[in-house]
């Protein structure tokens, strides 16, 4: 499974980049933006769009 995850602004939230990645490099990705404190949004992504 694949997820889109978005970087938020800190400031009002509005998406600032996003990434499609595989579900075994979201918790890398998590723990990175969690050491930095670090807003993100994760969904699953749009498999009909790849």
């Amino acid at each position: 499974m694949r997820f889109e995850v978005m970087r938020l602004d800190d400031v009002d939230g509005t998406p600032v980049d996003t990434t499609v990645v595989d579900a075994a490099s979201v918790n890398r990705i998590v723990q990175q933006a969690a050491a930095i404190g670090q807003r993100l949004w994760i969904r699953p992504a749009d498999t009909s769009a790849l």
